[in-house]
């Protein structure tokens, strides 16, 4: 099993992730910002990947330390339940509708921390949320998963539409990237001889 645990503990966020990325899209959620919740169980259920997340953060400023630092352990969890890379198909990607929305998300498990953020949101908030935390989310992600990720919504006019196709396809990008590829046997996708 693809498993791991990480736990950040820092002045300003206390954060434990632990994911399955062979699991059945289970998802215990409690970062208390309901909305990066309510994402983060899009990406357990399209990516089925069993997620438990909880965060403790300084709210009473805002949410940017908690959404950051969740994507940063997010991806340290995700590149240590990932080991060796050996069989995986590496690369995945995934079109999204929801209603009048549309976005398309493209991942390589390179090793390379790369990020291409094409959103333009309807509005700056979606209730309470402040959508420009959602760039500092997938940042933190990237940056501690070793992945490149291209996101792009390519359509929509309900905010809320937009991110939940974001990260519904982030999921399914995910799932793609991480199965096992029985024609690569266990062998490294890379000619480089290492990711």
């Amino acid at each position: 099993m693809r498993t791991a645990q990480v736990t950040r503990n820092t002045l300003e966020t206390q954060i434990t992730v632990s994911l399955n990325l062979d699991g059945t899209g289970s998802a215990k959620l409690a970062t208390g910002v309901p909305f990066l919740d309510h994402m983060l169980d899009q990406i357990a259920r399209h990516g089925l990947i069993d997620l438990d997340i909880e965060a403790r953060g300084d709210l009473h400023i805002d949410a940017h330390h908690t959404v950051e630092d969740t994507g940063i352990t997010f991806g340290q969890a995700f590149a240590q339940a990932l080991g060796d890379k050996k069989g995986i198909r590496r690369y995945g990607h995934a079109y999204v509708p929801l209603d009048e929305a549309l976005s398309r998300v493209v991942i390589d498990l390179s090793g390379r921390p790369g990020l291409e953020y094409h959103v333009d949101y309807t509005r700056a908030r979606i209730g309470e949320f402040d959508v420009d935390l959602f760039l500092e989310f997938f940042r933190g992600f990237i940056n501690h998963a070793g992945v490149t990720l291209h996101i792009d919504n390519l359509r929509g006019i309900n905010a809320h539409h937009q991110a939940e196709t974001i990260f519904k396809a982030f999921g399914r990008a995910l799932r793609m990237a991480v199965e096992p590829d029985a024609r690569m046997g266990d062998v490294l996708p890379s000619t480089k001889g290492a990711l």
